[in-house]
């Protein structure tokens, strides 16, 4: 576990920029260290270069969608704590995230403490 909750290393991959950037900015006003991706295939490079404690991932996005990206980034960090965030809620997008090892399914738009506890709940968890 990390020393620090808000040192910890966050990953964000949404392919809306607009969107990525505020919350990027945001979430390193308050301490934490954010990367960010605007594409499966850009989160999975970044997690191949570096080591995150948790990425939140949009679920509608053009190039996969975040549950696929999920499955491949489980697979390549068993550990990495993964918080799906959508505009585009449904009942089974959330039984699959969390079937595939989501920590949490959140819907757009939420405001960012409440975002924030999701994610210090997801880093005091013991399991990825």
């Amino acid at each position: 576990m990390v020393e620090s909750q808000e040192k910890s290393k966050l990953l964000l991959v949404d392919d809306e920029v607009g969107y990525l950037e505020v919350l990027s900015k945001r979430l390193t006003h308050r301490g934490f260290k954010v990367t960010t991706a605007s594409s499966g295939a850009e989160a999975i490079r970044a997690l191949r270069s570096w080591e995150f404690d948790l990425a939140v991932v949009d679920l509608k996005m053009e190039d996969m969608d975040g549950i696929e990206v999920l499955k491949v980034l489980k697979r390549m960090d068993p550990a990495l704590h993964v918080i799906i965030l959508t505009g585009h809620g449904s009942e089974r997008a959330a039984r699959d995230g969390i079937a595939h090892g989501a920590f949490d399914y959140l819907i757009k738009p939420i405001g960012l403490d409440p975002l924030i506890a999701r994610i210090r709940a997801a880093l005091s968890s013991e399991s990825g």
